[in-house]
């Protein structure tokens, strides 16, 4: 059966438009608690949200949903997504949920399921549960409706499970950070953990009010953290996402250091230790060739996954790794998180520039990435299986000569995305211009067949 609610991370969606209605959030409370009530013991869900003011709304009617099946709720309210998934495990609850579309503007939101084990969902599992939201479901007799309460110290299970990621030698003192929530989940547990290490903290972009979750902050709009660690002479700066599950940080100087970076880092600091597992990290096709070379030249391996922290996470656990993530700032750490965790990847860089006594600047560049350039071509479409302008056979001709072109030079990623009748067409290589040629061509290629 094809998916027409869930995507690669649950579903998502503009608010009271399309999926992403009151009504289909609480037919998906009803199939997922259906759909988790086994066994004899008494059912419960673990639910959290970010600051939008969807959240609300989406929040209201999962209770619903789940309590009308017979599953207790506890509310979280305004948690990081790590955050739901390690509660979800600690209080041992049969499912968790996030409300959140993660970076995306406000108008956006979304749902995210974990089973009992603090993991997303399985693919078989939420195919089931799609299934299920086409059907009536069963409710439970009165006295078995479920009840719903609020936890008032869910922050600080978390701020403790963060810092419990760190050595107890470890502190943060003399240093100044900016941490940039993004007016969202972690608005009030990030700069907490960071000041409660030992940290001077300048925390922006937290006030949220509904409407301003990632807008001109946030790990997808740095120009705001990096002023910030300019203009109060910080150390370095930690930018999360509306959800917390990525990370980027800004150097001392204000200049940004990615996913690719942090990676770098964080495993050649644990295989030095003895301590990274699979002898390499994963990432995504869409990491940087500059990254492959650096690890390469430490002994390591990198292994590519598709895009997407689930692919990336499912190739840690089949491949035995414990470090993974992606370009964009996903870091998965399955030492400490059972998904990606913005906030105990900064502690961990936090840690190295500590131990390092090195400057930002000094530590965190570990590569110089190699010319990379990333473009979408968008065609008219509306076939969602289709591949659309790659099938036609120009297309391929001109993917073909671009391949031989950078063969051992430089990749070359292709892909159709997977929400949008939009072709993704990335190359990188040594020579900038060489890149941008191939780029171009292919981009041009997809744009006459579009038309055609």
């Amino acid at each position: 059966m094809g998916r027409n609610y869930f995507g690669t991370d649950g579903i998502r969606g503009r608010t009271n438009a399309g999926v992403m209605t009151a009504a289909t959030a609480m037919k998906v409370g009803q199939a997922a608690g259906t759909r988790f009530l086994r066994g004899s013991h008494k059912h419960r869900v673990v639910i959290g949200k970010d600051t939008r003011l969807s959240g609300y709304m989406l929040e209201n009617a999962l209770v619903a949903g789940f309590t009308s099946v017979g599953m207790d709720v506890i509310l979280l309210g305004p948690m990081p997504t790590p955050a739901v998934a390690l509660l979800t495990r600690e209080l041992r609850a049969d499912v968790g949920v996030m409300i959140s579309a993660s970076h995306n503007p406000y108008e956006d939101n979304g749902i995210k399921l974990f089973g009992p084990d603090g993991f997303k969902l399985s693919d078989a599992d939420e195919a089931a549960i799609e299934a299920m939201l086409e059907q009536d479901m069963a409710l439970a007799p009165s006295p078995q409706i479920g009840r719903a309460r609020r936890i008032d110290d869910a922050r600080g299970r978390y701020i403790h499970a963060v810092k419990a990621s760190l050595p107890d030698d470890i502190r943060l003192d003399g240093l100044k950070i900016v941490v940039d929530c993004a007016n969202g989940a972690a608005y009030q547990v990030a700069p907490s953990a960071v000041w409660e290490l030992g940290a001077e903290v300048v925390a922006v972009g937290v006030s949220p009010n509904g409407t301003n979750i990632n807008d001109k902050c946030g790990s997808t709009h740095l120009d705001l953290v990096k002023e910030s660690v300019v203009a109060s002479g910080a150390d370095i700066g930690i930018a999360l996402d509306g959800d917390a599950d990525r990370l980027i940080v800004v150097d001392e100087k204000g200049q940004t250091v990615d996913g690719d970076q942090i990676m770098a880092l964080i495993g050649s600091q644990l295989a030095a230790r003895g301590e990274l597992r699979g002898g390499g990290v994963v990432a995504t096709v869409m990491s940087n060739l500059g990254l492959e070379r650096f690890l390469d030249g430490k002994g390591l391996s990198l292994v590519r996954a598709k895009v997407g922290d689930r692919y990336v996470l499912e190739a840690m656990k089949a491949g035995g790794y414990n470090v993974g993530g992606e370009q964009s700032g996903h870091m998965i750490m399955l030492d400490h998180a059972t998904t990606g965790d913005g906030t105990i990847a900064a502690l961990q860089v936090l840690a190295a520039l500590v131990k390092s006594g090195k400057r930002a600047s000094e530590l965190m560049h570990l590569f110089d990435p190699v010319p990379q350039l990333l473009k979408n071509v968008r065609f008219a479409g509306g076939q969602k299986s289709s591949k659309g302008p790659l099938d036609d056979a120009r297309v391929k001709a001109v993917i073909a000569e671009a391949e031989a072109q950078l063969s051992g030079r430089g990749r070359l990623v292709i892909r159709p995305s997977g929400t949008e009748p939009v072709i993704r067409v990335m190359a990188e290589g040594d020579d900038a211009g060489e890149v941008e040629q191939v780029v171009d061509a292919i981009c041009n290629a997809v744009k006459e067949a579009a038309s055609a």
